[in-house]
C-alpha cells in the first residue's frame, strides 16, 4: 500500500486563486514544467531560495505558500 504524500506547500492553491499556470511559474523560476509540476503537486519540495524566489514573483508573504503545521 502507498504511503501518503504529505502536503508541505500550497503553491498550486496561490496559483490558482492569482489566476496564473504552473507553466508561468515555471519560466519566471526558470524551471522545466515537470519540475514545477512535481512541487505544485507536493511529489517534492523547493529549495528554500527557491521558495523565497516564488513568494517574490507571486508578490506574497513566503509563509502563504506553506501549509501550518501548527493545529489550533
Amino acid at each position: 500500500m502507498e504511503e501518503p504524500i504529505d502536503e508541505i506547500n500550497r503553491i498550486k492553491e496561490v496559483l490558482f486563486f492569482q489566476k496564473r499556470t504552473q507553466k508561468w511559474l515555471a519560466d519566471e523560476l526558470g524551471v522545466s514544467t515537470t519540475a514545477m509540476t512535481a512541487m505544485c503537486n507536493n511529489k517534492t519540495q523547493p529549495h528554500l531560495k527557491d521558495l523565497k524566489k516564488i513568494a517574490a514573483i507571486l508578490d506574497v508573504d513566503i509563509r502563504e505558500l506553506l501549509i501550518s503545521t501548527k493545529r489550533d
